[in-house]
């Protein structure tokens, strides 16, 4: 008798629970291996609590200094909510399904874990696109700063942000609704995202392929697009200061920028802009852990560690609590 086949087991599990109609899904989740599901569920727990506390703490810092009331700490702590709303939607029920035998989802609740996850990641995008913008007047145009990033601006802003993400999670969500799920309802991921539901589905998906991939490309390189001609703009702004002391100085204020949007946008890039053809299970579970778990837990240390400013928040925070 040979070893056990992984697909034949998903497809009993598949013919199992869904013989008749579609009530809902199955998320395989990271890994179908049983004796990894704890170990699993206490890693992505800590990850977990780490980015509740870290994001918490940099909400409560800004808040709390009056110092750091300034238009880019305003975007921060508005990244740091919308990194806890992101993972909130996505790791709580994949934690669940890691100790649970079924893993099931309902549809419904499949099509509004879809809408909230690519609603807050998209704009954690356009909060990014936001700061960018925010370092290019900052260094570009110091005299005029307070005239063009004023709390107004800023405001507009975040609620563009916020506006344009949620229309476009809309539309995505109406598209995917009108699908048909013929035969296999396992979700080969650890929740409802676009490309392993389009994968289920026994309906002519080409040109929902096609509306996803221009839609998508819309949305995310636009933002991308304005980070990389806010870049663009200060390192030839920057290359100008005579002194090398003041060149460091204008580029610090930037690197924990550049970081971050290095992890979220490369992959982003990678799950979203492939053909459904190339795409690869695995390689898109750990890209897809990469931006919706890793960077949102990274954020608070990477904008913290280099940052006097926030160092000097937290330091003021700590004593508050203290005392």
């Amino acid at each position: 008798m040979g070893p056990p086949n992984p697909d034949q087991e998903v497809k009993d599990i598949d013919m199992k629970n869904y013989s008749s109609s579609i009530s809902g899904f199955i998320l395989l989740g990271i890994s179908s291996n049983p004796q990894m599901q704890k170990p699993l569920f206490a890693v992505f727990l800590i990850m977990y609590l780490i980015t509740l506390v870290g994001n918490g703490l940099i909400i409560m810092a800004i808040h709390s200094d009056s110092r750091l009331h300034t238009p880019m700490y305003f975007f921060l702590s508005n990244l740091s909510f919308m990194d806890i709303c992101f993972t909130t939607v996505i790791v709580p029920n994949m934690l669940v399904n890691l100790l649970s035998e079924t893993k099931f989802i309902s549809y419904v609740g499949c099509l509004v874990q879809m809408y909230f996850s690519m609603a807050l990641g998209n704009t954690d995008s356009y909060l990014l696109a936001s700061m960018a913008i925010d370092r290019l007047v900052a260094i570009c145009n110091p005299f005029h700063y307070g005239v063009v990033m004023s709390p107004r601006r800023c405001l507009l802003l975040l609620l563009g942000s916020c506006t344009i993400s949620h229309l476009h999670s809309m539309l995505r969500v109406l598209l995917m609704s009108r699908l048909s799920f013929c035969a296999s309802h396992v979700i080969k991921h650890f929740f409802c995202d676009t490309q392993p539901v389009l994968k289920l589905s026994c309906s002519d998906t080409s040109a929902s392929q096609m509306v996803v991939m221009t839609e998508t490309l819309a949305v995310i390189a636009t933002p991308f697009l304005c980070i990389l001609f806010s870049y663009l703009r200060i390192i030839v702004t920057v290359l100008q200061i005579p002194s090398a002391a003041g060149k460091w100085k204008a580029f610090s204020t930037c690197g924990s920028h550049l970081t971050v949007v290095a992890f979220f946008y490369g992959s982003v890039i990678y799950v979203y802009f492939r053909p459904l053809s190339m795409y690869s299970v695995v390689k898109g579970r750990v890209a897809t852990v990469m931006y919706t778990i890793v960077t949102p837990m990274l954020n608070p240390f990477i904008y913290s560690l280099r940052n006097k400013d926030m160092k000097r928040g937290l330091r003021k925070l700590r004593g508050r609590i203290h005392s």
